[in-house]
């Protein structure tokens, strides 16, 4: 094919013949010669092939030499292995490919890969856009690399109408380096003050919203902090609910039971009790398991029960614990006032706890040593917090999220000290009165911000 592309551009037949063979190979990439650190430029459009697919030995080979090949990974992932390393100092890699490694589990030792030793540079996502001859089922990006230290980064949203026309222009701005943004019926752009860090989920959005994130994340803390004393969980699993998980508080003894805080009971707003508990196998001075011995009721409880409890992988690795929940339980978590964040739900809806019950696995909870919890509650029930949640997280059928503690964890807040009187005490209000409009103006005051991206 390469030397009949000479031919038509009317190379002669022995020029065209010996440029071929010197500059084309057909051999696996991947379990070829390699070429480390002496190209300028890797350029491509790898192939999307689920490892699942491909023959066992040869799938086993591609683990061996490309390490950020992990779980159900997608063979273009040793694709961009292999071209980042042929790289040498300065040098780029530009793919088209799918972009679902910036995101997915399997995608994380990549992540990783170049957020340690290279830079991003441009992302132009192309989901909408009919960007191959034949109609692929994908999520294409053009997604270019730099053998560098990560300085700013374009991103760019194709749209359907993206041509030749747009493309050229995205290029000339991106290149001049001036403007924060730029739109165009075929397309929406950003430039990034850096890139996001690590091997966790980067974020997805409008550039616009993007640039918005990677400037909050590089000037303030995350919730979880430190400084703040501001911790981040999720609440007890127990492995066996049907048993842990009861309404009746005679089946034991009054000091092994701990009231349970449920999803259910935060739908209102307010933490409303139903009365559900949790049988507490866990001394709350040693932390260690109670003996049964000690509580006749718990022991003839936990033995009526025995098949179930012995069935779950936690009591097969740990025979002499068969009675154990699932998580260890914090007894010191009891007492304190604490932010409630249901698992799945289309909208952030922090509850506060006073103190007096313990989470279920179902919800998340978040404590502070310096934060007033109302006011931390209306930061995390505005739209900001919102944000950076619809940012990381996953979205599930009927558009509910994944509030889960590690998409939590990502949401920036400002500095205690940073926010005046009176955006507290709004903030306090529109968590009291679970007014997502007041908390959203009270949040963007605290944050410095005139308004939210789209």
């Amino acid at each position: 094919m390469a030397e009949e592309r000479l031919l038509a551009d009317r190379w002669g037949i022995g020029d065209a013949r010996e440029l071929v063979s010197g500059w084309v190979a057909r051999e696996d990439f991947l379990l070829g010669p390699r070429e480390v650190g002496t190209a300028d430029f890797v350029i491509g459009n790898p192939p999307y092939i689920r490892l699942e697919a491909v023959p066992a030995a040869r799938s086993r080979a591609y683990r061996r030499v490309c390490r950020t090949m992990a779980g159900r990974s997608d063979v273009y992932v040793g694709f961009f292995e292999v071209g980042l390393n042929a790289l040498r100092p300065s040098g780029a890699l530009g793919f088209i490919c799918a972009d679902r490694w910036m995101r997915n589990q399997y995608g994380q030792r990549l992540r990783g890969m170049v957020a340690d030793r290279f830079a991003v540079e441009t992302v132009i996502e192309m989901h909408d856009v009919d960007a191959f001859e034949e109609e692929v089922s994908a999520y294409p990006s053009i997604t270019i690399l730099r053998r560098q230290a990560q300085r700013h980064a374009v991103v760019a949203t194709a749209h359907k109408s993206f041509d030749e026309h747009a493309a050229r222009r995205v290029r000339i701005w991106a290149s001049r380096k001036n403007g924060a943004k730029l739109s165009d019926p075929g397309f929406e752009a950003a430039r990034l003050p850096a890139w996001f860090e690590g091997m966790s989920s980067w974020p997805t959005g409008t550039p616009e919203r993007l640039a918005l994130v990677a400037g909050l994340e590089r000037r303030l803390p995350a919730l979880e902090d430190g400084a703040t004393g501001t911790r981040v969980g999720i609440g007890v699993a127990t492995g066996a609910d049907r048993v842990f998980v009861i309404s009746n508080p005679t089946l034991v003894e009054r000091d092994r039971l701990l009231p349970l805080a449920m999803a259910r009971d935060t739908l209102s707003g307010q933490l409303l009790w139903s009365g559900t508990y949790l049988v507490n196998p866990w001394d709350g001075d040693t932390g260690a398991l109670v003996s049964l011995d000690v509580y006749p009721r718990l022991r003839d409880y936990f033995k009526a029960n025995a098949m179930a409890l012995r069935a779950r992988n936690v009591a097969g690795r740990r025979p002499q614990q068969w009675y154990r929940t699932i998580d260890r339980v914090s007894h010191s978590l009891i007492t304190m006032p604490k932010l409630l964040i249901p698992d799945i739900k289309a909208a952030i809806h922090p509850v506060l706890d006073q103190g007096g019950t313990y989470p279920h696995h179902n919800l998340y909870w978040v404590v502070s040593k310096r934060w007033n919890p109302e006011v931390l509650g209306g930061l995390l029930l505005s739209g900001v917090a919102q944000m950076f949640i619809e940012s990381y997280a996953v979205r599930m059928r009927g558009g509910y999220l994944r509030f889960q503690a590690q998409y939590l964890r990502r949401i920036r807040v400002p500095l205690t000290d940073s926010i005046t009187s009176r955006t507290r005490r709004q903030l306090e209000l529109a968590f009291a009165t679970r007014d997502v409009e007041r908390a959203t103006a009270a949040a963007l005051d605290a944050y410095g911000l005139k308004e939210l991206p789209r």
